[in-house]
């Protein structure tokens, strides 16, 4: 049986980490998901605490680690949460923002294919939103270095996307066209 001072403890220490965790954690089942995922994270680590009065930032790097897992896990399953409509035609859709739209499509499945700094960096501040401030204090980086992932993960997110695809933009860089390299071949190519 659990004593009444420890369940306070916990119960303080949940209403301190949810606020913490609903800013970087997008619908509420997840910030649930997150706040159990860091308890058991607490309770499987808290043997290897050496210092007691390094407790309360440990306990903020394990959210921050149990944050950064979880937008990982939805960035390799971006088109599993149903929230990206399947194309209804056979034929690609085209024309005005249909190419764009398509491409879109792809951008997840590129990304996730991306080295791990990488994806990290362009899942946190391209597909959740985050600014990049608060995503390299998320993964515990300077401001510099999350900045320089983002650069070069977008320059490799590019190199996939045009080996995978034949892009075509207009006067002011929007997608007009996008086509596979390699027509019916799916492990090739996401948006074809």
């Amino acid at each position: 049986m659990i004593d009444a001072n420890a369940r306070g403890a916990w119960q303080e220490l949940e209403a301190r980490l949810r606020p913490f965790i609903v800013r970087r954690v997008p619908t509420p089942a997840d910030v649930d998901d997150v706040v159990q995922d860091v308890f058991l994270r607490m309770q499987r680590g808290v043997g290897g605490l050496r210092d007691d009065e390094r407790f309360g930032p440990w306990v903020y790097q394990v959210a921050r680690s149990a944050i950064a897992e979880h937008h990982r896990a939805r960035a390799r399953h971006v088109l599993t949460d149903g929230d990206v409509p399947e194309p209804e035609a056979d034929e690609p859709p085209r024309g005005e923002g249909g190419a764009a739209e398509l491409l879109a499509l792809a951008i997840g499945p590129l990304v996730a294919m991306l080295p791990t700094p990488y994806r990290e960096a362009l899942t946190l501040t391209e597909l959740e939103g985050l600014s990049q401030k608060a995503a390299a204090d998320m993964l515990g980086i300077s401001l510099p270095a999350m900045k320089s992932r983002v650069q070069r993960g977008r320059e490799k997110l590019r190199a996939l996307v045009e080996q995978c695809c034949e892009v075509a933009l207009d006067a002011r860089g929007h997608v007009i066209d996008c086509v596979p390299r390699i027509p019916g071949n799916p492990s090739r190519c996401s948006c074809g």
